[in-house]
């Protein structure tokens, strides 16, 4: 049973996540030939506050 852990900033819509989901899933039919209905995808999402890139924590106040 594959599963799969995304982890991303908070704020998308629902729309915007059901169609991440229904990608994530299909890549992996398509890549590995998993049954659809073993897949599992789990979002995460987390304050931009929480989360950094390069160096850089996203989502603080401009000084």
């Amino acid at each position: 049973m594959p599963i799969v852990n995304v982890t991303m900033i908070e704020g998308r819509s629902v729309e915007l996540k059901v169609k991440m989901v229904k990608a994530v899933t299909e890549a992996i039919v398509e890549s590995i030939n998993a049954p659809r209905e073993s897949i599992r995808v789990i979002i995460n999402e987390v304050p931009a506050w929480h989360f950094a890139a390069g160096g850089e924590v996203k989502g603080l106040p401009k000084s």
